[in-house]
Order: C-alpha cells, then structure tokens, then sequence
C-alpha cells in the first residue's frame, strides 16, 4: 500500500490570523504566495517517525538506514519503522506501508540488481526470508529466498558487476564477515570470512562512551561497502548506537572479500557536537547527478536507550580517493542540490543560529523541564508546559531585530503514550513575529495542519526582519506541549568575528588517540569549530563547541599525524582559520 504522507514543507508568509491571546494582533494580508518546490532541509530528517509498538516507553525510533536509488525514486529503509519512504528529491519523503516486509527486525539493507530491488533484515534465528519487488511504491513484495540459511545481524548486501557478497555482523566481541552469494538462488556460495574486528587501543573513535573514554568494548556492527575507482570502501559501526560519538570507519581493499586495510582518514562520518549527534551505522550512496550522500543514525538515547533519527549529509571522495562525510554544522540547515557539486561550502546558505540561549517567556512549565531547556542547543533536554491544552505558547526574545529564513521546531512529546503510527498524530501551531512584542504578525499558520512532523522544519520562501516570536499551540497529539529546542536561522545583521583565537594542543605521549585543546576567548563568538585532519589540506573532521574555550578529542589514530585549525563563529557568519597545527 503506497500511503502519502509528506513530511517536508516549503511555507511562504503567511496571512495574519487572530487568536484569543493576541489583542494586538495587526492583520497584514489576505494573499498568501504559491508554494515554491523546498530545495533545503535541516537534521535531524523530519521524516513521520513512528512511534514504537512494543511495551517500553512512548517513543519514536528509526535508525540504520539505508537508501537506494531505483527507477529514478529513493527508498530509505530503517529499523523499526513500520514501512519504508520514497522520495524524487531527497527533500519530501512519503511512507510506504507493506503487508509482507519483517518491519519489526532491525537493520533492513537492500540492494539492486537490474531491474528488481531486493530487501532483507537482521534475524538470529535461520533461515531468513530474502524479498524482492519491481514495484516498491506499491508495497507489494514477493519471496525471493525463503530459506537463506545463514542466522545474523545487519546485513548489507552489495551487488558488483554480476557478482553479490553479504557484509553482516553486530558484536562486542565477533568480527565483521562476509560471504559471497548466487546471485540467481541467493545462498552462499563462499564460507564465511573474518573482515574486521575493533582495535580500540590505537582507534580512538572505537573506544565506549558519548566521548570515547571508557573502557569497554565497543560493538562493531552496520558494515555497508561502496566502490570506487576499483576499490572496495568497507564502512562499519561503532562504539555504540546510544552514545553521540556513534560513528562510521572505513577499510578499503582491492577485492570485495578482502583483506581490507585501515584508511587514512578516520572515522569518514563523525558529528560529536551540536544539537543532535551522530552520524554511524547508515550507508553511503550516489543521488541521479551523482554526488554521493552518507545516511546516519543521529542519537536521542533520553526516553529509551533506541531512541533515535535519522541525518543526511554530504560525502566525497577526495582527489587522493579518500572518502569522508562532511558533518561540519551539519544540524543547520543546508540544500540540497540538483546538480554535480564539487565541494560542502556549495550546500550552506550561511542561514546562521540565532535562537542559541536567548530569553525565554512561556505559558507554564514543568520543574524538571524548564523554559530555558528549548533554546540551549541539545536535543536531549527540553521544555515542557503543564498541559498540552489549547492556548499554551513559548515566547523568544532574539535581543535586536535580526533577518529570519527558516525556523525548526522540535517537539519533544512528553508524557506521550502513543505506539505506532496513525492519522491523528500530529501538531497544530500558530507561530507569530513581532518587532516590538505588541504587534504581532502571523509568520506560519497550521492551526489546521493534519500531518506528522516532529522536526518540523519550515524554510521561509521570503525572509523576515523580527525580533520576537512565538508559539501558541493549539493541538498535541498526546502528552504536553513540550520543545527538545525551538531553533531559528537567519543572520543578525552584523559583522562576524574578525579575532582569530590563539590555539594550544597537547597530544597524551601516553595514549596518543587523545588530545587537548584549548584556546583564548573571543568576543561576540555564540561558539568554535575545530576543523581537522591527517593534512593541512584535508582538515575533514569538525567539532563544534558553544560556551567553552578548551576541548578534549578522545578519537585519533595513535599512529597518525594529525593538523588542526580553529574557526569562531556568530549570529552573522564564519571566520575561518587560517593558522594550521602540526600534531605528532
């Protein structure tokens, strides 16, 4: 069954409407602009997650994905999802609802093969069921093996020049494998062979923990492989899908069976910091003008330790065939291209942070979730109202009137008790700006908005000048009227930095998978981003940091040298580093 449900929007201006609240709420016209096509989106995706269906708590999950590109459509399949999405775009992504398809298992992979798209999903009992369809939007799927015979966790199935292999495995303590398959009867045709297992004494980024400092084994899980200029780039996972440090390495070999080398740069997708973290366990893939995109799993781990999204983000392979994810500000928003790009700095349209600890007036709240939980950039707290009635709204004081081009609202559902997915799951919302918080203009109405979309996004087709906004809900589905964060991009009209801070690194002689950075404070900075690398001109790791000035980096390769530079940046934009540091 093919079930539209767009998850995505593009939302002009909007007429000005009245509400109760409101007495100077000034109308400023009738007209409403036709939509324009949304070319832009924001991580965390905001796809319909659903909510989970089993006995813990009311939670939404997706995680582990993988995306193919068939037929000219995308299909995005994750765990947990109760159906899989379709997009043309890469933007609007509607959900696919199936009769046949294991949607409870995790880790689904698929793969295609000519013209048939086939699918498959984690089980540790055999035989498995592999499916096939040659039409994926109508959710009809057929048996194409009833009886693989091989009993594992994510599975990622690759399809090379007629000749199919099985990358599978989840373990703290099993390496990696792999087997080679008939690509007509799907069974083996090959033993299993060992790939890869952890080394976290000298990989940093293997080691446990939301900042890699604990000792324990990590699990190795998620293998995807793409090739590239007649190399095999095994990617994997670890140290864990509930830490932020959740992560994607990769190994490259000249043959699909291996043995597979560590490559020079690592981890290739990483996002520590920010509003949401993560960016492990997905896949890498080519959209139709081929650029190639890196599908991760981003972490909530705050209701359930499963608690997870979804985040897309831009992947090249450099001039030396070195393949890297670029996460730099990679919860801001970004576009999506539809053309051959060359480089990240093509996607940003410098729409800045500017909701980052501003003032905050609220309706009501809750003692353990404060009105200033919605404004300090990190999902995993939040503001909650004392009901989800009618009326109660969230107030924010941008300090000086600023330019607003987007506004990302995510609701963070406390108190829910839903599972699964239905049509009456969704929120319904005024949103008004004002420049003097007397004269109130409407900004975004969907007072009769009647879809799921829980990182709600919106794009303004035009621009705004404000100061304040706010939000007045009229519709929970369950639980409270509850903001993770109420975030809001533009720029403040202003200069960016024009200090460069001094920069001070210290690698541990005695563990070199650590260093310590720290550096002087600059005024009129919201926050810092290290950019770094294995060479001055590949500084592809970034890690962001608000209201601090010193950092520990617990994810090197203790064998590689490493260059680091500082960038600062503001309401009104970016000033890079220029001053690069040799680490040995």
């Amino acid at each position: 069954m093919y079930k539209k449900i767009t998850v995505s929007f593009f939302i002009s201006v909007l007429s000005v409407s009245f509400f109760c609240c409101n007495t100077n709420t000034k109308k400023v016209s009738d007209e409403v602009a036709p939509p324009t096509k949304q070319t832009m989106v924001c991580n965390p995706l905001d796809l319909n997650y659903r909510f989970a269906v089993d006995d813990g708590p009311s939670r939404r999950e997706a995680a582990d994905p993988t995306v193919v590109l068939y037929k000219d459509d995308y299909y995005l399949f994750a765990s947990k999802s109760g159906g899989y999405w379709t997009s043309n775009d890469l933007v609007t992504w509607d959900v696919i609802t199936s009769k046949q398809l294991p949607f409870e298992d995790y880790a689904p992979t698929a793969v295609v093969i000519k013209d048939t798209l086939y699918f498959m999903a984690s089980n540790n009992k055999a035989p498995i069921t592999i499916y096939k369809t040659t039409n994926p939007k109508s959710g009809e799927w057929e048996i194409a093996n009833p009886n693989f015979p091989i009993a594992m966790t994510d599975p990622a199935l690759f399809y090379d020049e007629g000749r199919l292999f099985l990358y599978y495995g989840c373990s703290n303590k099993n390496p990696l494998e792999v087997v080679e398959l008939d690509v007509n009867t799907l069974n083996p045709i090959t033993e299993p062979i060992a790939i890869l297992n952890s080394k976290k004494e000298d990989y940093g980024w293997e080691r446990w923990g939301d900042y890699n400092d604990q000792d324990l084994n990590p699990w190795i899980e998620g293998a995807w492989v793409n090739k590239h200029q007649g190399k095999y780039y095994l990617q994997y996972a670890g140290p864990g899908t509930r830490f932020k440090s959740y992560n994607d390495g990769v190994y490259i070999a000249d043959n699909p069976l291996g043995p597979f080398k560590l490559a020079e740069h690592n981890p290739m997708a990483i996002k520590p910091e920010g509003f949401i973290n993560g960016a492990g366990h997905g896949n890498t893939f080519q959209d139709r003008y081929g650029n190639y995109w890196h599908m991760g799993t981003m972490v909530l781990t705050l209701k359930h330790k499963f608690e997870r999204r979804i985040g897309m983000y831009p992947a090249f392979f450099d001039d030396d065939n070195m393949l890297y994810a670029y996460t730099g500000f990679g919860d801001f928003p970004y576009e999506v291209p539809q053309k051959k790009i060359s480089s990240p700095e093509e996607l940003f349209p410098n729409w800045m942070l500017l909701s980052y600890d501003k003032p905050i007036r609220v309706s009501s709240e809750l003692e353990d979730h404060t009105k200033n939980l919605a404004s300090d950039e990190e999902v995993r707290t939040y503001w909650s109202a004392k009901t989800g009635d009618q009326g109660e709204w969230f107030q924010m004081d941008l300090e000086k009137e600023v330019v607003i081009n987007a506004v990302q609202i995510n609701y963070a559902e406390h108190n829910t008790t839903l599972h699964g997915r239905n049509a009456n799951i969704y929120h319904q919302y005024l949103l008004e700006y004002s420049q003097d918080n007397s004269t109130w203009y409407t900004l975004i109405d969907k007072t009769k908005h009647k879809e799921d979309v829980p990182h709600d996004f919106t794009p303004l087709q035009t621009s705004i000048k404000a100061r304040y906004l706010k939000i007045t809900n009229y519709l929970v589905p369950d639980g409270t009227f509850a903001l993770a964060d109420f975030r809001v991009f533009g720029n403040a009209q202003g200069n960016i930095p024009t200090e460069k801070p001094k920069l001070q690194i210290s690698r541990l002689e005695e563990d070199k998978c650590i260093v310590n950075l720290k550096w002087n404070t600059v005024d009129g900075t919201v926050g810092y981003n290290i950019r770094y690398g294995i060479h001055p001109e590949k500084l592809y790791h970034n890690y962001q940091v608000l209201k601090s000035n010193s950092l520990t980096i617990r994810t090197l390769n203790k064998f590689q040298k490493y260059y680091f530079t500082i960038d600062t940046f503001n309401e009104n934009g970016i000033l890079k580093g220029t001053e690069i540091i040799e680490v040995n």
